[in-house]
């Protein structure tokens, strides 16, 4: 990875075929954005936890602790002598007019509507309000935004409780955001949204904040989505480097999914760029300049049919690494020694993934390879076999559209008898002279554990359309308890 600090916006698609490990490259991408202390005491950790936070969280942050205490009223001088608001103050290298500064974060953030708050200058979104004796409040409804800051709160407590016990537990830090698209996923999610929250009435001096006692009401409120919370981040604190990471970018709309920032990605667009470029949002109309310090990496697969209408819009805002299949990595499985020449009996997993991929590439193309993890787990005869039943063979079946020749070239059954072959034409069963053989074969299949209960479809998917999945390979007997037969599909 390059230098963290110094290099310009990475903006990276990783594609392949399915199994070639590509989300576990984003997870891997993922521990370079994640800041772990090496020793932890409270002055660490107060550090870590609100370094990048705004006045706003900060305030926001210090409510949600008296919370925890079960104080819900709090007046500013509370505020500003908290341990949160002085470490804040501390690392901004300010020490004058702090108290101004919490006036100005409470009033800027209360309801348009309050009782008790005059304010000329108000955000879009109210955190707090007054009651008449002059004390504070976090309202009810604000909570479902402060999700994040509550579960950094709650890390930084269990953190804090670890140091003074001894255990000494790393406290992290993760500078990434990761998100996983799906047909559905959209602007609202990823960027910013009206979404509906549930709301009670303002509370007064007299309720003590009982929100149980109070009608609950839906209401709506424009809540930051994944990737706009990230940017914010960044820009809190530009000498680190931030990554969105999206596993599946192709299954949802990217264009409706990024909207106005499918633009602002370009590296020569972020802000501070030579051609930096700054938008009005959708919903909140406030303007918005996608930081430097945010790099984007994505998984595609290429597999999936709805890549046209994605090229040109991604091809260049992205550089695309290929993520071939890597047979190499897998194990070679022994089955034990030949009694004839005390040679070890094995099944190379590394040669059969290059022979199936051999083949698949000459009838159905490259983009129908398989990946190495569908042997990745493998270090079993038993396991290849659920392996090759349960997913490699159905996952072949749609790439070919069930046709019988070319599975049976794939797995090299056309010269084969037809009890050692894979796949089996039912055309080809049917006239078969040996009718008694196959009934007790399939007589197996059908009383073996595996098909009863909740594995019952298994009888139903063994056989589909012109084709039928050896039974003696779902019941790992006959033939395919050899290794020969596995064997064979290397060359």
């Amino acid at each position: 990875m390059p230098d963290m600090f110094h290099h310009k916006p990475l903006n990276i698609i990783y594609t392949g075929v399915a199994g070639t490990g590509k989300t576990h490259r984003l997870l891997q991408i993922a521990k370079d954005y994640t800041d772990y202390l090496p020793k932890t005491n409270h002055k660490d950790l107060l550090v870590q936890l609100l370094q990048e936070l705004s006045w706003r969280e900060v305030v926001c942050l210090i409510f949600l602790e008296f919370q925890s205490r079960k104080q819900d009223l709090v007046k500013v001088p509370e505020l500003v002598n908290h341990e949160f608001y002085i470490a804040k103050a501390s690392l901004n290298a300010r020490d004058n007019h702090l108290s101004n500064t919490a006036w100005a974060v409470l009033q800027t953030h209360s309801p348009t509507d309050s009782k008790t708050v005059v304010s000329k200058n108000r955000a879009s979104q109210a955190y707090f309000d007054k009651d008449h004796s002059g004390a504070w409040y976090l309202l009810p409804d604000s909570l479902t935004l402060l999700e994040d800051l509550s579960q950094q709160l709650a890390e930084f407590q269990q953190a804090q409780q670890d140091c003074h016990t001894g255990q000494g537990r790393r406290f992290s830090q993760q500078r990434f955001s990761m998100v996983s698209f799906h047909q559905a996923y959209g602007y609202e999610e990823f960027v910013e949204g009206i979404r509906p929250v549930m709301t009670t009435s303002h509370p007064n001096k007299d309720s003590h904040i009982q929100a149980n006692n109070i009608p609950a009401q839906m209401s709506y409120a424009i809540q930051e989505g994944a990737f706009l919370k990230l940017c914010q981040r960044a820009a809190n604190n530009p000498d680190q480097r931030y990554a969105v990471l999206i596993d599946e970018i192709n299954r949802a709309n990217v264009s409706r999914v990024f909207g106005e920032l499918l633009s602002l990605i370009e590296p020569d667009k972020r802000a501070g760029m030579q051609n930096a470029m700054t938008v009005n949002l959708a919903y909140s109309g406030r303007p918005f300049s996608l930081p430097a310090n945010v790099d984007i990496y994505a998984t595609m697969n290429t597999q999936d049919h709805s890549l046209a209408p994605l090229d040109m819009a991604l091809r260049r805002r992205f550089r695309f690494i290929d993520c071939p299949p890597q047979p190499e990595l897998l194990p070679i499985i022994t089955l034990g020694t030949d009694s004839q020449t005390d040679d070890a009996v094995e099944i190379d997993l590394s040669k059969l993934l290059m022979g199936l991929n051999l083949r698949i590439t000459q009838v159905l193309g490259s983009e129908a390879q398989l990946g190495h993890a569908f042997l990745w787990s493998v270090s079993t005869l038993e396991q290849l076999q659920i392996a090759l039943s349960e997913q490699i063979i159905p996952q072949l079946a749609q790439a070919a559209g069930g046709q019988v020749a070319v599975l049976q070239y794939i797995f090299k059954d056309e010269p084969q008898p037809l009890s050692a072959q894979f796949i089996q034409d039912n055309q080809a069963l049917m006239n078969h002279d040996a009718s008694h053989h196959m009934d007790n074969q399939s007589n197996t299949a059908a009383q073996h554990p595996m098909f009863s209960g909740h594995n019952a479809f298994l009888t139903q998917s063994m056989t589909t359309g012109n084709y039928r999945i050896n039974a003696d390979l779902i019941t790992k007997t006959g033939e395919f308890a050899k290794p020969f037969v596995y064997q064979r599909l290397y060359d």
